[in-house]
């Protein structure tokens, strides 16, 4: 029974992972697969001269017609005098009906399929508030699964949206680089009245108006144009609720009629997820309004600012979709350069939700599955060093899994107090929350909190590629010492050498205990005191290194080659003749038995070659200690 037990956990386990690892695939596939389709620009300078301060975007959409028609009013300030034309980033798939502004309509053009230039009769001022209205309509253009798509759900029609990184400009004028969040926004949605309309912010009104339903959502915390979405079906509504000293935390679901009885039971996993969270990380960035999802016809997710739109309903999308509104949300990286920063922080957390035992995976199966893929080619970095290259930025080897464990690693060299604290110091800095950040914003929190110096660590983890393969040789003395020789080499040639804390077990039938080894180079030794008789020695049990290992249980010679260049004849009959480099080092030389008990001394060995007559010795095995400062060789002979 036990046996049988025994394979069942380990079939249970095996299940487990597969299943996990099948979830994070299919979720870094989908996202990879849609930004394939609408990756087609990189960034628009002509946007950079102007602060977005807001929008109210008002639209009629029929989710079984694909069209839009509407307007979107931009408020903003000019950054220069003299500030004559306005552009956004918008499709030239849409026709524009007429721009608007003080009454006046604004003459246009559009340049190729991104560039929307608005010229204005009279030069704006600087830092003085404006707007205009582009009123517009058409079949926005369907790049792949996102931007603006239509599809179907139990033969109902649904329309939603997906524009990360550059799909927004296909449904709406707006500015997408990552430079410049939108301070607040109104959504307006006028649609039949069979049908919702899921979106950022609060829900603050719905009317009637003949046979349709205009929904109006607020959102009053700066977010970037990616994450404005609109999900538009037959949606069934219901409510989870996160407690909080301060009250509630409303998780709103818009989730398709044939599917709230399982989404339902599934969905109460983001409650317990979310109180972890918040206890890590600081409450849920957006708690005055609420958190939510929207079912879509994606096999994904998004985190779509206060509503994730959700493919699934996984454990691990729901965490990760989730981390994002802290990790990609209320901080969002300043450069696709940087996109770790949201991803490979979603990644980890989703992991963490294990550690704490949430969920259907174990901490230590999700780590080795990232280790895996991580180390299955041998370069790579976290840092994205072609942003033209969608498969690049959205790397699940490098951005997701390779982010995650670069932050896992962190925690290991800074302890978790100084890690957590200078996360959660990041998340609330001036200039940074509900702004974007860039690696050394991050950086520079977690070396002012920590007081470690971290750019040896970046430039190895970061810039770098590859990772470190460990080769451990080790013995134990007579006496119960652990020598250790580590060594190390590296996958890629752009790291020559990672200096990390390398943690190791000892384990035997008296004992176990844990040492810490503060590794600066390679084929460097170590000596370490158990005090029971070691069996095995087990490199990083916990997972902490994005490394390989090799261990190997050894002779003392050959983890201290400098001490003995030669011992011979071995066995011996009369004269042991023995050749000792760096004799300076030596305190003293014994001969000991097998009991232990010293047979002699050896007192002249300054000229680092002697021998030693072992005439008078009796037959048997015999060991040679070679005792230094802080280390101890011990090699074993046979007189005959």
């Amino acid at each position: 029974m036990k046996d049988y037990l025994a394979l069942l956990f380990i079939f249970f386990s095996l299940s487990i992972s597969s299943q996990s690892d099948k979830d994070f695939r299919e979720l870094v596939r989908n996202e990879t697969h849609h930004h394939d389709h609408i990756f087609d620009y990189r960034t628009n300078e002509l946007t950079t001269d102007y602060d977005i301060k807001y929008h109210r975007m008002k639209w009629e959409i029929n989710p079984e017609v694909l069209y839009i028609k509407g307007n979107v009013t931009t408020y903003f300030e000019p950054m220069e005098n003299d500030f004559e034309s306005l552009h956004f980033d918008f499709s030239d798939a849409l026709t524009i009906d007429s721009i608007l502004y003080k009454g006046t309509q604004l003459n246009y053009s559009q340049s190729g399929n991104r560039i929307l230039e608005i010229n204005f009769n009279t030069p704006l001022s600087k830092a003085i508030l404006d707007s205009v209205t582009v009123y517009y309509q058409g079949i926005p253009k369907t790049t792949g699964f996102g931007s603006f798509r239509q599809s179907t759900h139990n033969n109902t029609p649904i329309i939603w949206t997906l524009s990360e990184p550059y799909g927004a400009k296909d449904w709406w004028p707006c500015k997408q680089d990552l430079n410049d969040k939108i301070d607040s926004i109104d959504i307006i949605v006028k649609t039949p009245e069979k049908y919702r309309v899921a979106s950022n912010g609060l829900l603050v009104k719905e009317t009637e108006v003949d046979t349709s339903i205009i929904y109006h959502w607020k959102h009053r915390y700066p977010i970037p144009a990616y994450l404005i979405a609109i999900g538009v079906t037959n949606y069934a509504v219901y409510s989870d609720f996160v407690p909080t000293v301060n009250g509630d935390i409303e998780i709103l679901n818009y989730v398709y009629p044939e599917d709230s009885l399982y989404a339902a039971e599934r969905t109460l996993a983001t409650v317990e997820i979310m109180q972890l969270f918040n206890d890590l990380f600081g409450i849920y960035p957006f708690a005055k309004e609420k958190y939510g999802h929207a079912q879509f016809g994606f096999g994904g997710g998004m985190e779509h600012q206060t509503m994730s739109f959700m493919g699934g309903w996984s454990h691990l999308l729901q965490a990760h979709e989730l981390a994002h509104q802290w990790f990609g949300d209320k901080v969002t990286c300043g450069s696709w350069e940087d996109i770790w920063l949201n991803e490979g922080f979603a990644t980890y957390l989703e992991g963490m939700t294990y550690e704490h035992g949430l969920g259907p995976n174990t901490w230590q199966v999700w780590k080795q599955a990232r280790i895996d893929q991580v180390v299955s080619k041998v370069d790579g970095s976290v840092w994205v060093n072609d942003t033209t290259d969608r498969s690049r930025i959205f790397s699940s080897r490098l951005s997701y899994s390779k982010g995650a464990y670069l932050l896992h690693m962190l925690r290991w060299t800074l302890g978790d107090d100084d890690f957590f604290q200078a996360v959660r110091n990041y998340l609330e800095a001036p200039g940074i929350a509900y702004g974007y950040a860039k690696t050394n914003d991050l950086i520079e929190h977690l070396e002012t909190q920590s007081g470690q110096n971290l750019t040896e660590f970046f430039d190895d983890w970061f810039y770098g590629e590859g990772f470190p393969t460990y080769q451990i040789n080790w013995s134990q003395n007579d006496d119960l010492t652990v020598q250790i020789k580590l060594e190390q080499t590296t996958s890629h040639s752009s790291v020559d050498f990672y200096e990390m804390p390398v943690p190791i077990h000892l384990s035997g039938a008296n004992g176990d205990s844990s040492f810490v080894l503060n590794h600066d180079f390679s084929g460097q030794t170590f000596t370490i005191q158990p005090d029971f008789e070691v069996n095995e020695l087990t490199f990083d049990p916990e997972l902490w290194l994005l490394a390989k290992s090799e261990i190997n249980l050894t002779s003392d010679s050959e983890i201290f080659p400098y001490l003995v260049n030669n011992l011979y004849p071995n066995p011996v009959e009369n004269v042991l003749n023995l050749d000792i480099n760096n004799a300076d080092l030596v305190d003293n030389i014994r001969i000991l038995s097998v009991n232990g008990r010293t047979e002699k001394i050896i007192n002249d060995y300054s000229n680092g070659a002697f021998q030693i007559n072992l005439k008078d010795f009796a037959q048997g095995i015999y060991f040679l200690k070679i005792q230094l400062k802080n280390k101890i060789q011990t090699l074993k002979f046979i007189k005959s």
